[in-house]
């Protein structure tokens, strides 16, 4: 994991200031490639099936580079989602089944999707220059490579490729997810109902959900403005979207039957 990222640094760096689409794109499959290797990737072929089915129908209307989008699943009981340039998204296991519908997964995807779109994580290593890039992957890694692959990408990975997004980067990635959504013929509402559901986990249950909190800073604040943006749209369109199906509910009954997460996504938690 060291390697590859010290590798994708470099190559922010010798790239100057700008980092093109295709240098994004083939950073981004390198660095899929290393945690493809090193995460348990749900290999069950309905659930892979599922997941990219949902996330290409949003995905494909979002974003006008076409991009080669990939969605997985990981095996891991932790809540988190994230995001790593050139359009690969990963959701954790945990996210899912806290899930009660199809629509707030979407938003999930959407969210995520919008990071890739506003290219947070491609500014985050266009900004960061000569040895600025070496100081910040050697605070970033001192701890995670450290701990088990798992948690390295989860727990630190999180939505942004080497490091958590800003507050406001999350509110651009929420206002894109509302759009990406609704584009895609889905309920919107979704969204704030998702993050809703897991900040009354953290009330309950706060090391349940302590990944996703650590990675995507949310409080009351975001469902306020995610309700804002959907306020926006026409309600005669807004009552029309879909908001669940039973392919969605097979899929989670699915996720649910699959074995328990591997022992060593357990450990550093």
């Amino acid at each position: 994991m060291k390697r590859i990222l010290i590798g994708l640094a470099f190559a922010a760096t010798s790239t100057g200031c700008a980092i093109s689409t295709q240098q994004e794109v083939q950073m981004g499959t390198e660095y899929a490639q290393q945690i493809n290797s090193q995460l348990p990737i749900v290999k069950d072929p309905e659930v892979a099936r599922y997941i990219n089915v949902l996330g290409d129908s949003i995905a494909k209307l979002a974003d006008d580079r076409s991009l080669d989008w990939q969605f997985f699943v990981v095996n891991s009981p932790e809540v988190n989602a994230f995001a790593v340039p050139g359009g690969y998204i990963y959701v954790n296991r945990g996210l899912i089944e806290r899930t009660q519908r199809m629509d707030q997964l979407a938003g999930v995807l959407g969210h995520e999707i919008g990071h890739v779109i506003r290219r947070h994580s491609v500014q985050q290593m266009e900004k960061a220059q000569g040895a600025n890039v070496g100081v910040t992957l050697a605070c970033v890694l001192t701890s995670v490579c450290n701990n088990q692959a798992t948690a390295a990408a989860i727990n630190v990975g999180g939505s942004a490729l080497f490091a958590k997004f800003s507050r406001d980067d999350e509110a651009e990635a929420d206002e894109e997810g509302v759009k990406n959504v609704v584009r895609a013929g889905i309920d919107p509402r979704g969204i704030p109902e998702m993050f809703q559901i897991l900040l009354n986990e953290r009330e309950s249950s706060p090391s349940s959900v302590s990944s996703w909190f650590a990675t995507h800073p949310l409080e009351e604040d975001r469902i306020r403005a995610s309700q804002a943006n959907i306020a926006k749209i026409n309600p005669a369109i807004l009552n029309g979207l879909t908001k669940d199906s039973q392919s969605f509910q097979a899929f989670k009954q699915r996720v649910r039957s699959l074995p328990a997460a591997p022992a060593a996504t357990r450990a550093n938690r």
